[in-house]
């Protein structure tokens, strides 16, 4: 192994090999919850009922959305996979959000980044606490959904939040 100093570049000497420079037992370096975070854009467009604004108009934005998935590492040490999130956002929530009218694919609601961020956080979750997924990640919940309207303008949904047993009404 070569000592160097930080900043100081140096083509690797000697690339590592599982099980003889590192032991299956390495991999996993801790057992700790850890968030894992991945976002997607995705255009559409509303209108919001019972609003006096221009956004009661039909009219679309470039949305973000970023998801915070925790969990524990697995043996390998990974918590969860970005390509599992990636399918999930694919297979169970994309085609409600991109490239349509929200106020007809998404179920009875106000389209407001309020509402939807709640709908986005219980898709997540539901999917996975799916047998699809729930095997294979271990620990996996959502700890947050964040959906950007603007680029300076979002909404969050937070687990705690969205179980806290007091109602805020």
């Amino acid at each position: 192994m070569t000592t160097r100093m930080p900043g100081e570049f140096q083509i690797v000497d000697h690339l590592q090999k599982f099980e003889q420079d590192i032991s299956k037992e390495q991999l996993r370096y801790h057992q700790r919850r850890v968030l894992v975070s991945k976002e997607f854009t995705f255009d559409a467009a509303h209108h919001l009922h019972a609003y006096e604004g221009k956004c009661k108009n039909l009219h679309g934005h470039t949305y973000k959305v970023v998801f915070g998935i925790s969990g524990i590492p697995n043996e390998i040490g990974i918590t969860v996979d970005f390509g599992a999130i990636k399918a999930i956002w694919k297979e169970e929530i994309e085609g409600y959000l991109d490239h349509r009218y929200l106020n007809e694919t998404l179920p009875p609601m106000n389209t407001t980044a309020e509402n939807m961020v709640v709908w986005l956080f219980e898709r997540m979750e539901s999917a996975l606490q799916s047998e699809a997924y729930r095997s294979s990640i271990r620990g996996g919940r959502t700890e947050f959904i964040r959906l950007y309207e603007t680029g300076t303008s979002y909404a969050e949904a937070r687990r705690e939040w969205m179980y806290d047993d007091e109602c805020d009404e």
